[in-house]
């Protein structure tokens, strides 16, 4: 060759054989970088997920009605469904490092569908605790926002911020197309079948995962998106429980983390545990048909699309501490006014708080991973993913309180009024977090 400046890559095969060697197989160049197309079926994955979460808030009242058991009883289905999915996360994390995103997501997706399958024959009240409880608690755990966290640090360099909102806004997404078709469902054709259709789609989002997901940018030739280097795939990590257990041990140790926690525990009791597993009952029981007030919790997955990828946005942009706060003061606020605006019908009041509720749902999301990300480093998924069992843990307990409060008192309120309070705290739990200064992006994990 005569100009030795002459570097593109279709003119490597033309260098002699004592050319230096490639450091990194540049991949052919794309108008729109590999890494948002990971992170679009990322996406669509996780909102296919949204329908095996979206239906235990559904079943409480047939189930009540068909087998006679208690609210409080059927709460502690959901509540070990929403424990397991928080502390499965961090060793899916963990395990996602040794075995590959795909694998574990998929092996995820058929534990699911056979978790929603075998409701259809259960007779007995600790058969839904096996099925829905455990089974699909542990798969759907093994699909939570740690694997967003995941698919983030792994991917993305920059747009951090923006992408966690986006995959965050995905479980609204699907909360948003699947809770009209499962409530039409139950009360058309009753509770079967609508398990039936949580258990197919779950098949049906496997070969999409398998054929399209890649577990990380060297797997096809490029850098993260944002990083000015290739970044070469990492080992498999093995030990991953100890890994998991190893990462706890060390961050238990800061104050920080267990702010994160707390915080986010109320986030959990606030969103999850109370709204999404008791917000269809409590209408029910003011009038409201149950198709109606599923539409309704669907129409909070719609602005909370919009409000998380907003966090995301501003994530990138202001103090994360801040943000927390604003966000659970609002929430508490809005919490406090919800037991005055429930009635048989909808009225202007009511939409009012579906927006504004829907703009805060998770928006505490994107900040909460920022801060892990920037106390924690490299480890930040596996630490976001025991935060989000904290998450679980909170949302697991008002799950169940809640039910056995409607039990007790024959309605929701003290609970409504329980949780504004538990938000107040968490504003201000989050403004005492100390931050490091900024630090520079994670490396990949």
């Amino acid at each position: 060759m005569r100009g030795h400046a002459h570097r593109r890559l279709v003119d490597v095969t033309q260098t002699s054989p004592a050319a230096a060697p490639v450091q990194a197989p540049p991949a052919r160049r794309h108008r729109v970088h590999r890494a948002w197309f990971v992170a679009a079926v990322t996406f669509v994955t996780i909102t296919g997920a949204a329908a095996f979460r979206s239906l235990p808030g559904l079943l409480i009242d047939p189930l009540n009605q068909e087998f006679g058991w208690s609210r409080g009883t059927i709460g502690a289905a959901v509540s070990v469904n929403l424990a397991l999915y928080g502390l499965t996360a961090p060793f899916a994390a963990a395990l996602m490092d040794r075995f590959g995103i795909r694998r574990v997501v998929a092996a995820a997706l058929t534990v699911i569908a056979l978790g929603s399958g075998l409701t259809v024959w259960m007779t007995a009240a600790w058969q839904l605790l096996l099925c829905w409880g455990l089974l699909v608690g542990l798969g759907t755990g093994s699909m939570a926002l740690a694997f967003a966290a995941t698919v983030t640090n792994r991917w993305f360099t920059e747009r951090r911020g923006l992408v966690s909102g986006i995959l965050t806004a995905a479980s609204a997404s699907g909360q948003l197309v699947f809770l009209p078709l499962l409530s039409w469902i139950v009360e058309h054709h009753h509770w079967r079948p609508a398990a039936v259709t949580v258990a197919l789609s779950a098949f049906a989002v496997v070969p999409f995962v398998w054929l399209l997901l890649r577990d990380h940018p060297a797997d096809v030739g490029v850098a993260p998106y944002g990083a000015k280097e290739f970044v070469p795939k990492p080992a498999p990590v093995t030990g991953a429980a100890r890994r998991t257990l190893s990462v706890l041990s060390t961050s238990v140790r800061t104050g920080t983390f267990w702010l994160l926690a707390g915080t986010f525990a109320i986030c959990g009791a606030s969103t999850n545990g109370l709204v999404q597993t008791h917000f269809v009952p409590a209408e029910h029981d003011h009038g409201m048909p149950v198709t109606t007030a599923a539409s309704l919790l669907a129409v909070i997955g719609v602005f909370d699309v919009v409000g998380t990828i907003a966090s995301g946005w501003f994530t990138d942009r202001f103090e994360p501490r801040r943000l927390l706060a604003v966000y659970y003061a609002l929430r508490g606020l809005s919490l406090l006014f919800l037991p005055m605006l429930l009635g048989p019908a909808v009225h202007p009041p009511m939409l009012f708080f579906i927006v504004f509720y829907g703009l805060d749902w998770v928006a505490t999301v994107p900040p909460t991973l920022a801060l892990c990300r920037e106390q924690f480093g490299e480890d930040s998924a596996i630490v976001f993913g025991w935060v989000l069992a904290s998450h679980q843990v909170g949302a697991a307990l008002v799950a169940y309180l809640g039910g056995v409060a409607r039990d007790v008192f024959g309605s929701y309120d003290v609970v409504w009024y329980a949780a504004g309070t538990l938000c107040a705290a968490a504003a201000l739990m989050a403004l005492v977090i100390r931050r490091t200064g900024p630090t520079a992006p994670a490396p990949a994990v």
